[in-house]
């Protein structure tokens, strides 16, 4: 398949979905992917109109992982080192950082098959949702490997100590119901119902107040990294930034206009 076809994007009102586009290898992460997904997360990051992310894959595969022959084998050799070096710090960058760092909301839509280094795209993204039936899995220790790169740090930060090493060591597959059990997605459901309850999820933040979203999310994420009086400052500076882009419209007029008895935060977001 050639380069230009292994990532699609679609875009529909503000929400963008971003497609791993090989079908025929479950969507394996090959280095034109990569290279593809680099690019165009770099691209998309400054886009205006963009509201919400949505990564998923193309067929019946979310995403196999590392792509064994052409991310491994063919770049194995020492004539490769460039391209082998290349490849590792673009998927690095655009899974780790871009991606977990990306300034709207992204939401993982798992539609089948997850193993290996997709879990770090999983776990990249705000929210995951899985179908029921997906099969998720850390196979590395079948063929005499690990879950390296970032990968078994993400399981460690999402699922409970107990279960992240029993599937890293034993290397069983599990369902995207299990998924949800153990915190690695949000939550699973009936793959009939996925699309439409992505789109539902999708709908609803787009709905919301794009710069306390960016911040709900920085602070979220940034203060984990704090102790309580580091946290406490983070969040003091970015209640003050929040409320400068923010300018009339910030959250200390919506709360004027909440006691005003003209909406409920409770129940949703103000319909401007």
């Amino acid at each position: 398949m050639a380069d230009d076809q292994v990532v699609r994007l679609e875009e529909d009102d503000g929400i963008f979905t971003v497609y791993f586009n090989r079908p025929e290898k479950r969507n394996a992460m090959n280095p034109a992917l990569h290279r593809q997904m680099y690019d165009l997360l770099s691209e998309l990051r400054y886009n205006e109109r963009i509201r919400v992310l949505i990564v998923t894959g193309a067929g019946d595969s979310f995403c196999a992982g590392q792509d064994l022959k052409e991310y491994f084998q063919l770049l194995a050799d020492e004539s490769s080192k460039a391209e082998r070096e290349r490849s590792r710090e673009l998927s690095n960058q655009w899974r780790n950082h871009i991606l977990r760092n990306f300034p709207v909301p992204t939401i993982a839509m798992i539609n089948g098959w997850c193993f290996g280094g997709a879990f770090s795209v999983v776990t990249s993204c705000d929210i995951a949702v899985a179908a029921e039936d997906a099969t998720f899995g850390l196979s590395e220790i079948n063929f005499k490997g690990a879950p390296l790169g970032l990968v078994s740090k993400h399981v460690s930060e999402m699922m409970p100590l107990r279960w992240g090493l029993y599937y890293s060591l034993m290397g069983e597959p599990f369902s995207g119901k299990r998924a949800a059990e153990v915190g690695l997605v949000t939550m699973a459901v009936p793959k009939d119902r996925l699309h439409a309850e992505v789109r539902r999820i999708a709908e609803a933040l787009r709905e919301k107040d794009p710069v306390a979203l960016r911040t709900a999310k920085d602070v979220f994420k940034i203060s984990q990294r704090m102790d309580y009086e580091e946290a406490y400052a983070f969040s003091a500076t970015s209640a003050a930034d929040m409320t400068l882009q923010q300018k009339g419209n910030s959250w200390i007029a919506e709360i004027g206009d909440f006691l005003g008895g003209k909406f409920r935060p409770g129940l949703g977001a103000k319909k401007n």
